[in-house]
């Protein structure tokens, strides 16, 4: 503080300290106001004091007595018309338009908040527009002197530019840090892109409690960043329930909605007990919904309202249930493209999207593939109990394969993690060697040059995975191939029950197509949405 510049000091007349001592000397009690103008250190050149009606008395006579203390003490009062002086909102609005039509000169004048008077609600006030700069000025605290001693005591300024503060300063750079750290899993990536990615992350995971969207390739890593978001604000107390995740790819059919929202009993065939669904178990805690592009429009729209709303309806319940959860949600898709040809909500993407976050797949990191490998051999290690290394040599091979452009990684970090585990449980005696690299470097290549399956004709492969289609009989297969490209070719449920139908249909005084149709695919987990968004996503592309 330049001390050739007058200050200024705000404060509030304390009703018991700023007292004077009836019946005795007054002078024999420390009084906060008072004694801010009787240190010769302390050159008050004015004083802006606040009090209220009931305390026009004590004002009066705590002026004239910082006055006799300090002659050149100009001695301005403010009336201070709260109804409630706990009330934080009343407090706040008053100090706050106080502040603003003060006219602060700081160019000429040093400003002092006195905030040892007041009630706490106030002092908090008094804090909060300083540290907001509403206040231009620094803290000033008081203290009183020790037991028997005339004095005025002590006093102390704080400035609220905590870059001022290098303890302060280095202890926050240490927590983002580690945030930083913990999101990685302690993962000394060198990615430039990636680590400037993480940091924004971070920041915003601690700041905010919006939907979060991560975007990227499969096995870049989305769900067990979405379990470190949670972790991470589980430690800050930033949450306090579960961390939930479901695959929305596995969700099929009417037990969609059962599964996220929940149901009660007999709400459908084979409902014999009530289900609470995903979103109420994740009350209090995180929803990571991942593959959220392939949930169908009921369950987009219901999860819209839960998710401005804080509440939905059960299958089949006729009243609402609470879940207050934050939402992360994942996906490989470009829901910008869905949304444009009609396959996911606007408003949906709409309030999800608010923060995006792309992972870039490993192919774009190969710069991370060395600490990443180190951190699945420890991560094999730590589930199998058995120590594994890699020798030098065996090292150097398998990263020059892995960095080089001939490695394509296709599945990402489930691609390392995989080559890892073979590699951990075919080493001799915990030691990886050459040979162990070389055969995992041409089991690589050669699942990475297999044809993809995109380029058959079976529809069915849009719609199931290998292990499903393994599972259904050659007769249900033929069937439901025939049914799914008549259903793709028609315009409407019900045409396409009347092409399947067209024979049965012709005895039956009221057929219902339409509803024969949809019990057949829900037997093997199909809705007629479901078929319609893979056949207009084939026309698309």
């Amino acid at each position: 503080m330049t001390k050739s510049r007058p200050i200024v000091v705000f404060g509030i007349l304390g009703s018991l300290l700023d007292k004077a001592r009836t019946g005795g000397d007054r002078w024999q009690t420390w009084r906060p106001s008072v004694a801010v103008c009787q240190h010769e250190d302390l050159l008050v050149s004015r004083f802006e004091l606040f009090h209220s009606d009931k305390d026009a008395s004590i004002a009066k006579t705590l002026r004239l007595d910082m006055s006799q203390v300090s002659p050149e003490t100009d001695v301005r009062t403010h009336d201070l018309p709260l109804r409630d002086p706990w009330d934080f909102e009343e407090v706040f609005g008053f100090f706050h338009d106080f502040a603003r039509q003060y006219p602060f000169a700081t160019d000429d004048e040093d400003y002092l908040i006195h905030i040892t008077t007041g009630t706490h609600v106030e002092q908090i006030c008094l804090f909060l527009l300083t540290e907001s700069r509403h206040m231009p000025g620094r803290l000033l605290q008081t203290s009183p002197p020790p037991r028997n001693h005339i004095d005025p005591g002590s006093y102390r300024m704080i400035d609220l530019d905590l870059s001022r503060y290098d303890a302060l300063a280095t202890r926050f750079s240490r927590e983002h840090q580690e945030g930083l750290a913990f999101l990685k899993s302690g993962i000394a990536t060198q990615n430039v892109a990636f680590n400037s990615l993480i940091e924004r992350i971070e920041r915003v995971a601690i700041a905010s409690t919006a939907p979060l969207l991560l975007t990227g390739p499969t096995g870049a890593g989305k769900s067990h960043l979405a379990r470190r978001i949670y972790e991470l604000k589980r430690r800050r107390e930033q949450l306090q329930g579960d961390f939930v995740e479901v695959n929305c790819a596995t969700l099929r059919g009417d037990q969609a909605m059962s599964a996220l929202f929940g149901h009660v009993r007999g709400a459908f065939t084979g409902a014999t007990n009530a289900r609470p669904g995903l979103l109420q178990a994740a009350n209090g805690g995180l929803l990571f919904l991942d593959e959220i592009g392939e949930l169908g429009a009921d369950e987009q729209a219901m999860l819209l309202r839960a998710i401005e709303e804080k509440r939905f309806l059960p299958v089949g319940a006729d009243k609402e249930v609470a879940s207050s959860f934050q939402l992360i949600a994942g996906t490989n898709r470009d829901l910008q493209r869905d949304a444009a040809h009609g396959l996911f909500r606007d408003d949906l993407l709409a309030r999800i999207n608010l923060w995006t976050f792309r992972l870039p797949g490993l192919s774009e990191r190969r710069e991370d593939i060395a600490p990443n490998l180190d951190y699945e051999l420890e991560r094999f290690t730590s589930t199998s109990g058995h120590k594994v290394t890699l020798n030098k040599e065996a090292r150097k091979r398998f990263l020059e394969f892995a960095q080089s452009s001939t490695a394509a990684w296709s599945a990402n970090f489930r691609d390392l993690s995989a080559a890892v585990t073979r590699m951990s449980t075919l080493a001799t005696h915990g030691r990886i060697g050459p040979n162990e690299v070389d055969d995992e470097i041409a089991r690589l290549n050669a699942s990475w040059r297999r044809p993809a399956p995109a380029t058959t004709d079976d529809p069915l492969v849009e719609l199931f995975t290998q292990a499903q289609l393994d599972e259904l009989d050659l007769f249900d297969r033929v069937q439901l191939t025939e049914v799914v490209r008549i259903c793709r070719a028609s315009e409407t449920l019900s045409a396409a029950g009347r092409t399947l139908f067209s024979a049965s249909r012709a005895t039956k005084s009221q057929p219902n197509d339409a509803d024969r149709l949809r019990k057949y695919l829900a037997r093997f987990g199909l809705t007629w949405a479901a078929l319609r968004r893979r056949g207009h996503e084939s026309v698309a592309t």
